[in-house]
């Protein structure tokens, strides 16, 4: 997750949708007093080699008022913003003044393919679970949660643009120049090469596998327009 001030921007990160490679080119335009959230180790060293910005301001709210808003709903303990950090959770954080007027942002992605992109991500090596044992897993609950539970409230979408994973450098440069910064970009490849070139979601998944995950994600599909 990415709270910038100086460019009046949010990114909200969802899963299996390139996030860390975004999050590490983002870190190039932000400012001393935004907020990048800590990605992996192995991620920070692409990041660092590249001169951007680490984690920074992450541990603490932005605002008084957020920390009012923090300590009222949590207590005492100490507020920490995080990499798949929801909405639900950065809203009262930051409070409406710049929840409001701030540009928000996230990617989503063909779900038969995201499902694929994460039966790889947690089983890198043989013996795998057939995709049928893992479609059914709660494993897919974690896209759910990190899908559409990161960019709506109670049901309701509260980002400005959800961006397609397929259309990923036209949405990119389109989102910078919303929030006035008029430059290429360029994506790093991060937490990738855990799945084969040749393995499509078409040649996976057998017919349940395919209606599995047209019903559980059928908001999504309808929203994006995607199709198997």
């Amino acid at each position: 997750m990415i709270l910038s001030h100086k460019h009046r921007f949010i990114f909200l990160k969802t899963n299996k949708t390139a996030g860390t490679s975004i999050e590490i080119a983002l870190s190039q335009f932000c400012g001393p007093d935004d907020i990048i959230t800590p990605i992996p180790k192995k991620d920070e060293q692409i990041r660092e080699e590249l001169g951007f910005r680490g984690p920074q301001n992450y541990g603490k709210p932005p605002t008084s008022l957020a920390g009012r808003a923090w300590r009222k709903l949590f207590g005492s303990k100490e507020p920490r913003f995080y990499n798949h950090m929801p909405a639900s959770e950065l809203k009262p954080l930051v409070g409406d003044a710049i929840w409001n007027s701030y540009f928000k942002f996230c990617f989503e992605r063909n779900p038969w393919d995201r499902v694929v992109s994460m039966y790889y991500w947690h089983n890198k090596e043989e013996p795998r679970p057939s995709m049928e044992e893992f479609i059914r897993s709660d494993k897919i609950d974690l896209l759910e949660q990190r899908g559409r539970g990161i960019y709506s409230i109670g049901g309701e979408i509260v980002v400005d643009r959800i961006c397609k994973f397929e259309n990923i450098s036209e949405e990119m440069t389109e989102v910078l120049s919303t929030v006035g910064i008029e430059q290429a970009i360029e994506l790093p490849r991060a937490k990738g090469g855990h799945r084969p070139k040749k393995a499509g979601y078409e040649e996976l998944m057998s017919d349940s596998d395919r209606e599995e995950i047209r019903a559980r994600f059928a908001d999504e599909i309808e929203r994006l327009g995607y199709s198997f």
